[in-house]
């Protein structure tokens, strides 16, 4: 069973997980076109981060970033590796999706990348109702980057 909750990284293993992301982020993208969120970005104002536990082991994370009033970003999903290809990304991003309803947002947006290592996650989203879009603020045209929105 899969729990999600409200996480604010004060515990290590989030705090782990969200480190790793980001050192994976940078493992396979030139820095300029790393657009995932450090620790203290992701425990800032507006953002809204959440975990998955399954027998008290962190799966994964995913967070919200409010861009305007009615308008949001899907930031910072991860799989923990010894998670994978057990519905947790799926789980996460439906638990975001209704967070963001239960908002007032009307519309979410992300950045993933385009090359073949995110072609799990690109497909993820597209099978959930993401289309692929131009790029959105505060995002540029980056080649390294998809860009994807679904209406809710």
């Amino acid at each position: 069973m899969i729990e999600i909750r409200p996480d604010d990284l004060s515990g290590a293993p989030t705090r782990a997980l969200a480190a790793a992301h980001l050192a994976g982020m940078h493992a396979n993208t030139p820095a300029e076109s790393v657009h995932a969120l450090d620790l203290e970005a992701l425990g800032g104002e507006g953002v809204s981060l959440f975990s998955a536990w399954v027998d008290g082991g962190i799966a994964g994370i995913g967070a919200l970033s409010r861009l305007s009033e009615d308008r949001a970003e899907l930031k910072s999903m991860r799989v923990a590796d010894a998670y994978l290809g057990r519905g947790i990304g799926r789980a996460m991003l439906h638990h975001l999706v209704a967070e963001a309803r239960a908002r007032g947002i009307r519309s979410l947006w992300l950045e993933t990348g385009s090359t073949d290592d995110f072609l799990a996650a690109r497909r993820l989203y597209a099978s959930e109702g993401f289309v692929e879009c131009p790029a959105f603020r505060p995002y540029r045209p980056d080649p390294l980057s998809t860009f994807m929105t679904r209406a809710l």
